[in-house]
């Protein structure tokens, strides 16, 4: 849950998103089809989006002709969502404290989110409201750091951003006290879009949010300069950002 992170600063982070919903919505990627094709198969369900944000998630769930309810703790992400998505129940809420009657969806997914959850009180919610055979679906997007001015980004964020190798110790947490078999699959997606967009979306990061205004404004000065100078972005009006989508399904025991 927390990593190095301590509590007060876990629960700031994890809160922040509010304050950067129309961003997220615009500039953070999506997720790509054969990723949730890999959680959920092929047979309709009805899903819970977990931690739903903005709908980025919701989006490809809905194209695949699943039926969606969504929670997120912020009603300002959540507003986000039923612009892209007005037909869509949409409940505040956390996923210590799930917001559906039990037994009730037949899978519970969750996208770039399961990291701000408390995993051993989460899992018991989460098989609560799961339907006899239902499965948990966890998936991240990962920047592609093979990708040398992708790495030198990757860099400049280190010392601030979360370690996404924390994103497996999640899962083995949410694996034990389900308790679940898990399996995996890997896939990619490329987020195109101008230097100022990929500076933007890592305002949207819970890092950056929780800055002072100074603070926020000087750190993404230097990512700026890092995209005007770097040999690879250095002149592109438009740039091609890979990432690395790692999803986990989880098979309740």
């Amino acid at each position: 849950m927390t990593g190095t992170i301590d509590p007060a600063a876990w629960d700031q982070r994890r809160t922040s998103f509010g304050s950067v919903a129309a961003d997220y919505a615009a500039l953070r990627p999506g997720y790509p089809p054969d990723a949730v094709a890999f959680l959920l198969g092929d047979r309709r369900r009805r899903v819970l989006d977990l931690g739903a944000g903005t709908g980025l998630l919701t989006d490809v769930l809905v194209a695949a002709g699943h039926e969606v309810l969504a929670v997120d703790p912020s009603a300002e992400m959540l507003g986000r969502l039923s612009v892209r998505h007005p037909g869509i129940p949409a409940a505040v809420g956390g996923a210590e404290a799930i917001p559906l009657p039990d037994g009730s969806v037949d899978a519970v997914v969750a996208g770039q989110a399961a990291h701000w959850f408390d995993p051993e009180p989460a899992a018991a919610e989460l098989r609560r409201v799961l339907r006899p055979g239902g499965v948990v679906g966890l998936v991240w997007n990962v920047r592609d750091e093979t990708v040398p001015w992708v790495a030198a980004l990757g860099a400049a964020l280190a010392a601030e951003a979360r370690g996404h190798e924390a994103d497996q110790g999640v899962v083995a947490r949410f694996a034990a006290a389900l308790p679940a078999d898990v399996a995996t699959a890997r896939s990619g997606i490329v987020q195109r879009g101008t230097p100022e967009q990929v500076v933007g979306g890592i305002g949207t990061r819970s890092y950056v949010a929780t800055m002072t205004a100074d603070a926020r404004a000087a750190f993404l000065g230097g990512i700026r300069h890092l995209l005007a100078t770097h040999p690879d972005t250095r002149g592109r009006e438009v740039l091609d950002l890979p990432h690395r989508t790692d999803a986990y399904r989880l098979t309740p025991r």
